[in-house]
């Protein structure tokens, strides 16, 4: 464990963009051999916005990765945070613990977030607004969204007490997980279901993609799937059902294009369709 935090502490700005670039090369690779659903579409296509908005991502992370650092050097120095008030911790648990708490802070938490407040909803959106949810879906966020969810997960840092090795450690995991859960890909349904008791696994998430409500308000995990069970938010839904996108935003061309995207935060709110869930 500790030659993986040393890893971590110094892992070369090369081999973060190898886990992106890999982990996209891998699950495109999957999607032609192991697809869930037929898409009719011209899949470089539909990736160009998607691949825009990563790269749009990654230069926000970047000009701001100063102040991740800083937080993650104070904590560290001070020991402030969660992890660092647990006396005896042994390394595993302290870096499990690190690495599940940013997942909830930093991903669960500000999803969560993004859903319940509106106009974080519409700038969420451009997220939702896919209708053929593959793996370049994962990183498909406005500019606005990734400085959002910068700012939860700096939150994150300094309520946990996260070293810099372990927010990176956790920042990899969680771009190979939303690769993962999001590519077009079809597993067997009893490794699926067994997958989600601990992790969000491909159908668990693809759930949370469904155009109506409830369905698009559950799932809000991104690696562990402990806390929508834990807080009430997970659902399930047969897979073949699924239908992609938002309903009251169903123009499939303009959610395909780049200009329309950046201005779909601006646009009036639109209330979503509720679907009734038969007990």
């Amino acid at each position: 464990m500790e030659s993986i935090l040393n890893y971590f502490e110094t892992i070369p700005s090369l081999h973060r963009s190898l886990i992106l670039v890999g982990g996209l090369t891998l699950f495109w690779l999957l999607e032609g051999t192991l697809p869930l659903f037929n898409f009719k579409y011209k899949k470089w296509k539909h990736a160009l916005p998607n691949l825009f908005f990563t790269l749009t991502t990654i230069i926000i992370n970047f000009g701001l990765a100063f102040l991740l650092l800083g937080t993650a050097q104070w904590v560290e120095s001070t020991g402030f945070g969660i992890i660092n008030w647990i006396p005896n911790l042994p390394l595993w648990a302290y870096v499990l613990l690190g690495v599940m708490l940013l997942d909830f802070i930093g991903a669960y938490l500000a999803h969560y977030v993004e859903h319940k407040v509106k106009p974080l909803w519409m700038v969420h959106l451009v997220h939702h607004s896919d209708h053929n949810v593959d793996a370049t879906t994962a990183n498909r966020h406005h500019p606005l969204e990734s400085i959002i969810r910068f700012a939860f997960t700096l939150f994150g840092v300094l309520i946990v007490g996260a070293p810099i090795a372990i927010v990176f450690l956790y920042q990899s995991l969680s771009l190979v997980a939303t690769q993962f859960t999001h590519a077009n890909i079809k597993l067997p349904k009893k490794l699926d279901k067994a997958l989600s008791y601990v992790l969000v696994s491909p159908d668990m998430h693809k759930v949370h993609h469904h155009y109506k409500l409830p369905y698009t308000d559950s799932n809000y995990g991104n690696i562990f799937s402990i806390w929508d069970r834990l807080f009430g938010t997970f659902m399930s839904l047969d897979r073949e059902t699924i239908v992609y996108g938002v309903d009251t935003f169903p123009d499939e061309v303009a959610n395909g294009q780049i200009g329309a995207l950046l201005k779909q935060p601006f646009d009036k709110y639109r209330k979503p369709t509720t679907l009734k869930i038969d007990d």
